[in-house]
């Protein structure tokens, strides 16, 4: 497992991006306006479901890749930094305006929830996020497929739980986000140049486990 000081960085990161406005943050704050919470929290669910098959999968590879090669596992890692870093960047030069998506139709708990699965399984960029962020804190002499899986899970579970408080107060959280412009932008720097910050920090520390 990861280092006291590893494992910090990875719960502290984990919970900066937990609580920024995203794409799956967005999606559960229009089901829950639109279909109400019930809704809202198995969109929730959905993406949470949705998020561990990605885990596994990533999980699954990540150990071929380290028993092919251990040069191309630290391949992956610095990939995974410029990845984070250019995260960062993107974040930064993004506008401030939130938009809820507008064609999200209310339906029934289920479908809420089956489509938050399918919509997590099918984002390209929840995959690649997992294989730039979580190698980053792998000890790669202990169990690659254990520590992704308790890494992601509890990246998972912080996701969840601000999606699910996201779910209980959507109409107070959507019209704030609405008003409240400047701390928008705030939030924005804020997670912009952490992002740059790890990335940069993953990349030129020298690896001692």
């Amino acid at each position: 497992m990861p280092d006291a000081t590893s494992f910090g960085l990875f719960v502290t990161a984990a919970i900066i991006l937990a609580i920024t406005p995203g794409p799956g943050f967005l999606y559960v704050l229009t089901r829950s306006l639109k279909g109400g919470r019930g809704e809202g929290l198995a969109s929730s669910f959905g993406t949470a479901v949705g998020g561990f098959t990605h885990v596994i999968a990533a999980a699954l590879g990540l150990s071929a890749i380290l028993a092919t090669s251990s040069v191309v596992f630290a391949l992956v890692k610095y990939v995974g930094a410029v990845y984070l870093i250019y995260l960062g960047i993107r974040t930064l030069m993004s506008k401030n305006d939130i938009a809820l998506e507008q064609n999200v139709a209310s339906s029934t708990t289920y479908k809420a929830f089956r489509q938050g699965i399918i919509t997590e399984i099918l984002n390209p960029k929840t995959a690649l996020f997992f294989l730039a962020f979580i190698p980053q804190f792998i000890n790669p002499q202990g169990n690659i497929i254990l520590q992704f899986v308790i890494l992601g899970s509890i990246s998972i579970a912080m996701n969840t739980s601000a999606d699910i408080s996201v779910a209980m107060l959507a109409g107070t959280i959507g019209q704030w986000m609405r008003s409240h412009r400047q701390f928008r932008r705030k939030q924005r720097l804020f997670t912009g140049w952490s992002l740059i910050g790890l990335g940069t920090y993953v990349a030129l520390a020298d690896d001692k486990r």
